[in-house]
């Protein structure tokens, strides 16, 4: 939302809003765009028709005294992807769904766009080196980028956001069971993407992970005869001192990514690229350049004997996508994994369980939880036991004070070389990454 209000005012809109807590770096992004409220709260009386248009956020409830005043006074009221698909009706819409992986294809379309010289408009979930936001809103653009996520537009709509956009190419990366607080069950998780399949415009474009099994049958079963659809995997690659490297139509390239995982999100962005008339070769002289997207396994601290990652994480599927791809490019390094249940799924017992096995590939680890963020979500408590036994490790180390957490990583130092590896959709109570590799 704070993406949003910075590219409004980009493109010559006049924007103000409202929170009743606004975090980092979301204060600093608008105060240094003259955009941060002056106070946090509700002010009704500041609703009044001369305003043009009113932009939802999700998690603005449905009582909130500011969207009862623009009822009232019967303001044109949009969630953001609505009006994003309007923003972008004239437009070529390209989006990537998925429930992993979406934000790193996204980044790659981006940046080998950006680099072979076309014009486009974008919204993506992460912010990534050369781009100054992450919402673009142009006229001039004719294509528009999407970063297709399936949680609820707004508390008054309560569809998937990637429901609205009805792209002319799209991309689903797989379907791993997330958001049971609105997804109560894998198969009404699904049901969303065989939508979405459904709403792609006619003689459109799917691109899909073939290595998804739950994926292969969704597309089986929504089979267009007015598509072209087409499976990708990873590509071929090899791991030489540290540095992974493509091994594509008889030329070697290098790479500053690394991860089986990204080397399939790489080759489905390679295949949206040919959609829009980027060929192979420009696709990979551009994508040796492309460094990632913060906090998706950004590194943060690097010397001869210490590694230390930080990394989004925080679904079962992209923990354990994000624990292997370490081990492989770091096998002769002890790997630490650390996950912080942040999320509504990942601290609800009901969902724990789908965890079991993530941790395999660490050689030890942790898991963190805040005690006040399981009450802010008016979550029943769950036990360090508990933990231990749904993701199958009895020796996993479960904390809930952040220093404890900090005091037991700087113990793991030995003389060993080690990787150590920080996941969360959160900031483990706000623990300072620079001052963390220091200590290690």
């Amino acid at each position: 939302m704070h993406n949003l209000a910075i590219a409004l005012q980009k493109n010559g809109h006049e924007v103000s809003g409202s929170d009743d807590e606004i975090f980092e770096p979301s204060r600093s992004r608008l105060q240094s765009y003259g955009l941060l409220p002056a106070k946090y709260g509700w002010y009704p009386e500041k609703i009044n028709k001369s305003l043009d248009v009113i932009i939802l956020g999700m998690h603005a409830r449905i009582d909130n005294p500011e969207l009862l005043r623009a009822q009232e006074l019967g303001l044109k009221i949009y969630s953001y992807p609505e009006y994003l698909y309007e923003h972008s009706k004239n437009k070529k819409r390209i989006v990537i769904g998925g429930s992993h992986g979406k934000t790193t294809i996204t980044a790659m379309v981006m940046h080998v766009m950006k680099q072979t010289g076309m014009d486009f408009d974008y919204l993506v979930g992460s912010k990534i080196k050369n781009f100054e936001v992450m919402v673009r809103l142009s006229d001039s653009a004719p294509v528009m980028i999407f970063e297709g996520d399936e949680y609820l537009s707004s508390p008054l709509d309560r569809r998937p956001k990637f429901h609205w956009y009805h792209p002319h190419v799209a991309l689903i990366s797989g379907i791993a069971w997330d958001h049971i607080n609105v997804f109560p069950t894998f198969e009404n998780y699904k049901e969303q993407f065989s939508k979405f399949i459904q709403l792609l415009e006619k003689n459109g474009v799917l691109i899909y992970s073939e290595d998804d099994a739950v994926l292969r049958e969704v597309v089986k079963q929504e089979w267009r005869s007015d598509l072209k659809i087409t499976g990708y995997t990873a590509v071929k690659y090899h791991i030489e001192d540290g540095i992974t490297y493509l091994n594509v139509g008889g030329q070697v390239v290098p790479l500053k990514i690394f991860g089986r995982h990204n080397l399939m999100n790489l080759n489905g962005a390679r295949l949206i690229c040919n959609a829009v008339g980027i060929g192979d070769k420009e696709f990979y002289q551009a994508i040796g350049r492309f460094e990632g997207t913060a906090n998706r396994l950004e590194l943060i601290e690097k010397n001869e004997r210490f590694v230390l990652f930080k990394d989004f994480a925080h679904a079962p599927s992209k923990v354990k996508a994000t624990i292997s791809a370490v081990k492989e490019q770091y096998p002769d390094r002890e790997l630490v994994a650390c996950l912080e249940l942040h999320t509504f799924s990942s601290l609800n017992k009901a969902f724990l369980d789908q965890y079991s096995g993530s941790f395999h590939d660490a050689d030890t680890g942790c898991v963190y939880y805040n005690l006040h963020t399981v009450e802010m979500k008016k979550l029943e408590r769950i036990g360090k036991d508990d933990i231990r036994k749904a993701f199958g490790e009895e020796m996993l180390e479960v904390f809930t004070d952040s220093g404890q957490m900090v005091r037991w990583l700087a113990g793991q130092k030995g003389p060993d070389k080690k990787v150590f590896l920080m996941m969360s959709s959160g900031n483990f109570n706000g623990i300072e990454f620079k001052e963390l590799a220091e200590g290690l």
